[in-house]
């Protein structure tokens, strides 16, 4: 089973915008309550889409420049990105069908 990989700062570049593969990148808080619930459903997606998608994690409170960079004011906030381009956001604790619906329609 595959698990979300941490990015930060230094790494984001490399990990996200340049990878072969599409990202998906949560925004989240150790603090944030909604952040909390839509971890499980997260780490899922990251199983089951293995060898499609690539999950990360991204700590907002140790990468304000990240949140400002991509005008994220609220976690958890899911962000798709293909080919180093934002193609999809998601904001707020979504169910998991909402939230595989959103990956399924760039992923096939």
């Amino acid at each position: 089973m595959s698990k979300p990989i941490q990015v930060e700062q230094a790494t984001f570049d490399e990990q996200v915008l340049r990878a072969e593969q599409p990202v998906l990148v949560d925004f989240y808080a150790d603090w944030c309550g909604p952040c909390h619930a839509v971890a499980p459903v997260v780490e899922e997606l990251a199983g089951e889409l293995q060898g499609r998608l690539t999950v990360a994690k991204l700590d907002a409170d140790q990468n304000v420049a990240l949140m400002q960079r991509y005008s994220v004011f609220s976690i958890p906030t899911l962000i798709l990105f293909k080919g180093g381009q934002e193609v999809e956001r998601v904001v707020g604790a979504v169910p998991k069908p909402k939230l595989r619906q959103v990956l399924d329609a760039h992923l096939n």
